[in-house]
């Protein structure tokens, strides 16, 4: 069993029992504080975790297994795709709807010079109506952890926080309680050259930050792509100042998507490890990897 600890500036992390009822240094601020009694998870209580995917799965499936490869949790994300095929073809519908309105409106207006720019305009107008028509439509894509397969106890969930997200993409980390425990950053901007993903408490402070391994790399992948799995994207996790590494996020040279979220380099556990797990399935699956 562990126990958690949180202090005032944000950080979060787990202790042993032994630690119950001390006085402790909050290893990020230095902040004096107290070690509760409360216990987390046992399945939380590592610092190894290793992500197996289920392939021909309509949904995004995963299996969660310790250093034993035993199977400690099951994650599911749906795919919703009768949902979402219906929300395209209401994008489609629409397009031609537009077009359908911009040729009555012209065929009444005496400047026939306009009719020209029907065709122009419909074009520039026409992804963009689909994009934003069929994200109105479709539905978000939360990820649930439960404890097997069976689905009968969930005990983590991250949700999608807007189905349309232009410059960032935000989801958010609840636990079993429906307690928000944190929040998931991507801004495309600052990724465009090396993948990055923030990570926030509740309050705003900054927990952690995953970047791709190496910005060569990075570039490297933007061009070649993953070049048979021998240029697989990796993450680094550090500490919210981006200097200290605390973990990392590697896929294993396979032939199926199997990852390993390495925390060990976090031994007072600064980061939650359902904030860690959380992280992991989206650096796969929010980065369609």
């Amino acid at each position: 069993m562990a126990i958690n600890v949180s202090c005032k500036c944000g950080g979060s992390f787990s202790l042993k029992d032994e630690f119950a009822g001390k006085s402790l240094k909050c290893p990020k601020c230095g902040e004096n504080i107290q070690a509760g009694l409360v216990r987390s998870d046992p399945i939380f209580d590592r610092n190894k975790f290793l992500m197996k995917q289920k392939h021909l799965s309509i949904n995004e499936k995963y299996y969660i297994y310790n250093e034993q490869n035993e199977p400690i949790l099951f994650v599911e994300r749906p795919s919703h795709l009768f949902r979402n095929v219906l929300a395209l073809m209401g994008g489609v519908i629409c397009a031609f709807i537009l077009l359908g309105l911009l040729i009555a409106i012209t065929s009444v207006h005496p400047f026939t010079s306009l009719r020209i720019l029907v065709p122009i305009f419909f074009i520039l107008a026409f992804l963009p109506v689909i994009f934003i028509t069929s994200g109105a439509l479709s539905k978000k894509r939360h990820i649930t952890f439960f404890r097997d397969d069976s689905k009968s106890d969930k005990i983590l969930e991250v949700l999608q926080d807007k189905k349309i997200q232009f410059l960032n993409i935000t989801f958010t980390i609840l636990d079993a309680s429906g307690k928000s425990i944190g929040r998931l950053h991507k801004k495309y901007i600052q990724s465009f050259l090396r993948k990055q993903w923030y990570v926030y408490n509740p309050d705003g402070a900054l927990i952690c930050i995953a970047m791709e391994d190496s910005s060569m790399l990075a570039m490297l992948r933007k061009l070649l792509g993953s070049f048979y799995g021998l240029l697989r994207t990796n993450f680094i996790i550090f500490d919210g100042t981006g200097e200290t590494i605390r973990g990392e996020f590697n896929r294993k040279l396979t032939i199926l998507d199997n990852y390993v979220l390495d925390m060990s380099q976090d031994p007072f556990r600064t980061i939650d490890r359902k904030i860690a797990l959380a992280l992991g399935v989206i650096l796969d699956t929010g980065e369609r990897r």
